[in-house]
C-alpha cells in the first residue's frame, strides 16, 4: 500500500480549475517531483498536501489516515519554501529550534536534534549567526534543517532552489538528494526545472493545465513520453508533422520518414513524428548508405553546450536541431550544407491531438 495517496483531488479558484482529478500513489521513502510550467497546479497540489489549501473534492491519505480536513500543524509534515521564510531576528540555532519548541520537546533532546540536523546540512559552524549573515544557499540549507528537525512524516519542497544561482543550485540539489536518501524520508519536490527534476527524483509527475500528463521514472519520462506536451517540455524534440503513408512510413511534405510502432494508426491519419536531437547523426558528405532517414539542410546556428554542440539546421524551411560531439565529428561551419541521419527507432509517432 502506498504511503501518501491522493484520490481524485481537485481545486478551483474563482471558477478557474487549478487542479483536476489528481490521483497519485507515493511510496514511502521516495522522492517525487511535480514538474511543469508556471500555473500548471503543482504548487496548489503541494499546498493541499500540506493543508494550506482545502480540496474542493477528493481525498488525501497519509499512512492510511485521511488527512484531507486535518489542519496543517496536525499533519506532521515539514515544508521548505522558495523564499526560505527564516525568522530574521533569530539565530540559526533558534530558527532550527522553532518547530521543536512548538512540540514542547525537552531541552536536552532539542539540543541534540539541533546539533544533528546542523551537522546533516553541514552548517554547524553557523549556529550563532543570523540569516542576513548567510548566503542564499546557506539560508536554504537552514530552512531545510528546520523542516527536518521535527522529524516529519513527509517533507515538501516548493521550488526550493529557484532563487539561487546556477552553480549553487546544482550543488544544493545534490545535497537535498543525499539527505533525503540518508533519512529515507518521503519527499515531494515542486519545480519547473526539468534538469532538476530528472536528476534527483525517483518518480516524476509531469503536469499541465492542472492535469497529470504522465507519471514515471526520469528515464521513462524522457525516453518514452506519452503525450506531445511531455515530449516537448522534457528536453528537446524535433517535430515532423505529416500523415501515415503505410505501416512503416509517415509522409512529411515530400519526405517519407521510416518509423516504427504505427499500430493503431490508420492510413492518411495526421500524426507528428518526434526525434530527439541526440539521435541525429550529422555528416558533411552525402551518405550512400540506406536503412535510415536522411534529410539535407543548411546550418543556421551553432551553439556550444559543453559536452555537446547543438546545430540548428534549416531543412526545406523546417528547423531541425541536432546535438553533436565535436571531437567525434568533422568540422562544421555556418551556412554549410549537411545531411542528417536518424533511424526508424529514433522516431516517436503520436496523433496530433495528443
Amino acid at each position: 500500500m502506498s504511503y501518501l495517496e491522493l484520490r481524485n483531488v481537485f481545486k478551483t479558484f474563482a471558477n478557474v480549475t487549478a487542479v483536476r482529478d489528481f490521483t497519485l500513489d507515493i511510496d514511502k521513502g521516495t522522492l517525487v517531483s511535480f514538474l511543469g510550467p508556471s500555473g500548471c497546479g503543482k504548487t496548489t497540489t503541494l499546498r493541499m498536501i500540506a493543508g494550506f489549501e482545502t480540496p474542493d473534492g477528493g481525498t488525501i491519505e497519509l499512512d492510511s489516515e485521511d488527512i484531507t480536513q486535518v489542519v496543517p500543524n496536525k499533519r506532521d509534515i515539514g515544508m521548505v519554501f522558495q523564499a526560505y521564510a527564516l525568522f530574521p531576528n533569530m539565530t540559526v540555532r533558534q530558527n532550527v529550534a522553532f518547530g521543536l519548541k512548538m512540540k514542547n520537546t525537552p531541552k536536552d533532546q532539542m539540543d541534540k536534534r539541533i546539533d544533528e540536523v546542523l551537522e546533516m546540512v553541514r552548517l554547524s559552524e553557523t549556529a550563532k549567526r543570523y540569516p542576513h549573515q548567510l548566503s542564499g544557499g546557506q539560508q536554504q540549507r537552514i530552512a531545510l534543517a528546520r523542516a527536518l528537525a521535527v522529524q516529519p512524516r513527509v517533507l515538501l519542497l516548493d521550488e526550493p532552489l529557484s532563487a539561487l544561482d546556477a552553480e549553487v543550485r546544482v550543488v544544493l540539489r545534490g545535497e537535498i538528494r543525499r539527505i533525503q536518501s540518508e533519512l529515507a524520508i518521503t519527499t515531494v519536490y515542486v519545480t519547473h526545472d526539468q534538469e532538476e527534476a530528472l536528476s534527483i527524483s525517483d518518480k516524476v509527475v509531469v503536469m499541465e493545465g492542472g492535469v497529470i500528463q504522465q507519471v514515471g521514472t526520469p528515464e521513462e519520462i524522457y525516453r518514452a513520453p506519452q503525450t506531445r506536451f511531455v515530449a516537448t517540455f522534457i528536453g528537446t524534440a524535433n517535430q515532423f508533422f505529416g500523415k501515415v503513408q503505410d505501416k512503416q512510413h509517415v509522409l512529411v511534405d515530400e519526405l517519407s520518414l521510416e518509423v516504427e510502432n504505427l499500430e493503431g494508426c490508420a492510413a492518411g491519419q495526421q500524426v507528428v513524428v518526434l526525434v530527439r536531437p541526440e539521435y541525429i547523426q550529422v555528416t558533411t558528405q552525402k551518405p550512400e548508405r540506406s536503412g535510415c532517414n536522411i534529410v539535407s539542410g543548411v546550418v543556421e546556428t551553432i551553439t556550444f553546450h559543453g559536452a555537446v554542440t547543438r546545430l540548428g539546421v534549416n531543412a526545406n524551411n523546417q528547423r531541425i536541431v541536432a546535438d553533436i560531439n565535436v571531437s567525434e565529428t568533422e568540422p562544421i561551419g555556418l551556412n554549410q550544407k549537411v545531411w542528417l541521419l536518424f533511424g526508424s527507432n529514433a522516431c516517436k509517432v503520436m496523433a496530433v491531438d495528443k
